[in-house]
C-alpha cells in the first residue's frame, strides 16, 4: 500500500471538517502573508520565508476544527488561528539560532542565511505579531491561553539546555521538556478555538487535553523520527539532537538497554557520521519501537477523549483524522 503524502492528509482532514473549514483555512494563510509583509524589506523577506515553510498548518486547523461550525465570530478566529501559528514559526526561528540549524525542512534558516541578530529579530517579529493579532479583537481569553503556552514553551527551552549532553536524564524529566516546549501550544490552540465558539468552560478545558496530548504524542514521534530518519523525508540529517546534545526518550530507553550505549560520552559525537552510527545502536536495541508505542497509545487516549464532548459530526471526524496523521507520521 502506498504512503500517503502530508498535503493528501491534511486535505482529507480539511475536507472533513466541513465546508467552512477549506475557505477559513484560506483566509489564515491570507493573514500570515499579510502580516509578514507589512514590516519592511529587512523583516519582510525573512518573516515571510519562515512563514511559507511552515508545514502542514496543524496548529492553526485545531483551532478551527475546535470552534466547529457554531460561531459566526470569523475575525476573531482567523486571528486566533493566524496566532497560533505566529507563535509556533517564532519559535522554530529561536531554535534555530540556538541550535546552529543550517536546515529547517531542507530550506536554508533565516539563521543561516541572515545571521544571528536578524533570527532573533524575526522571532521576536513573530511572536509580536501573534498577541498583537488577539488584542486587535479584543480575544482576552485566548490571550491567556496563548500566554500560558509561551511561557511554557520558555520554561521548557530552559529546562532542554540545563539537560543538554546529561545522560542520566529521566523519563519524567524528558516528558516534562515535551509538554512544555510542545504539548501545551497543541492545547492552547484548541483551547483558543473553544473560547471563540464561547463554549462552556469544561468543554474548553476538554478540547485542551485532546490537544495536549496529541502535541505530547507529536513530540515523542518527532524524537523517533531523528533517529530513524532518513535526510530525504525529515529535511534534516538523522541524529541531529544528538549532534547538539539534547537527550530523548530512544537515546534514554537505549542506554538502559545497551550498556555500551550507556558509556558513551554524549559530546564525543561531534560530526554526522558519528551521529549516524549512533542512531544505528539506538535503534538496534528496540528503544524506537517502545518510544512510538508509547506515543501511538496516547493518541489513543486523547480520541477516547473526543468521545466525551458534545461535537459536530464533522468536527469530530477531522479532530480524529488529526489524531490519526499524528501518528502515522514519519516526516
Amino acid at each position: 500500500m502506498a504512503v500517503r503524502s502530508a498535503e493528501d492528509t491534511l486535505s482529507e482532514i480539511v475536507r472533513a471538517g466541513g465546508a467552512h473549514v477549506p475557505q477559513l483555512l484560506g483566509l489564515v494563510e491570507e493573514r500570515l502573508a499579510l502580516l509578514c509583509a507589512g514590516h519592511g524589506p529587512v523583516l519582510a523577506e525573512p518573516a515571510g520565508d519562515t512563514i511559507a515553510a511552515g508545514g502542514k498548518r496543524m496548529r492553526p486547523l485545531l483551532v478551527l476544527l475546535a470552534a466547529g461550525s457554531r460561531t459566526a465570530r470569523e475575525p476573531e478566529l482567523i486571528a486566533a488561528a493566524a496566532a497560533v501559528e505566529l507563535i509556533h514559526s517564532a519559535t522554530l526561528v529561536h531554535d534555530d539560532v540556538l541550535d546552529g540549524a543550517q536546515l529547517r525542512r531542507g530550506v536554508p534558516t533565516v539563521w543561516a542565511q541572515s545571521g544571528r541578530e536578524l533570527a532573533v529579530a524575526t522571532g521576536d517579529l513573530l511572536f509580536s505579531r501573534a498577541f498583537y493579532e488577539l488584542t486587535a479583537v479584543g480575544s482576552l481569553p485566548a490571550v491567556r491561553s496563548l500566554s500560558r503556552a509561551t511561557s511554557a514553551l520558555a520554561e521548557g527551552e530552559l529546562l532542554q539546555r540545563q539537560d543538554a549532553w546529561n545522560p542520566a536524564v529521566s523519563v519524567e524529566r524528558y516528558l516534562l521538556r515535551c509538554e512544555l516546549k510542545t504539548a501545551r501550544l497543541f492545547e492552547a490552540a484548541c483551547e483558543m478555538g473553544g473560547q471563540v465558539a464561547r463554549l462552556r468552560d469544561e468543554q474548553i478545558a476538554a478540547l485542551g487535553g485532546f490537544g495536549r496530548a496529541l502535541g505530547l504524542a507529536f513530540q515523542l514521534l518527532d524524537d523517533v523520527i531523528d533517529v530513524a530518519g532518513p535526510a530525504s523525508l525529515t529535511g534534516k540529517h538523522r541524529g541531529t539532537d544528538l549532534l547538539d546534545g539534547t537527550v530523548t526518550l530512544p537515546l534514554i530507553l537505549a542506554r538502559a538497554r545497551d550498556t555500551g550505549l550507556a558509556a558513551i560520552d554524549l559530546r564525543t559525537i561531534t560530526t554526522p557520521e558519528q551521529a549516524e552510527a549512533m542512531c544505528e545502536r539506538i535503534e538496534g536495541t528496540g528503544a524506537l519501537r517502545e518510544s512510538r508505542s508509547r506515543a501511538l497509545q496516547i493518541v489513543a487516549e486523547a480520541k477516547r477523549g473526543l468521545d466525551e464532548l458534545p461535537l459536530e459530526d464533522a468536527q469530530r471526524r477531522a479532530l480524529n483524522l488529526v489524531a490519526d496523521s499524528v501518528a502515522d507520521r514519519r516526516a
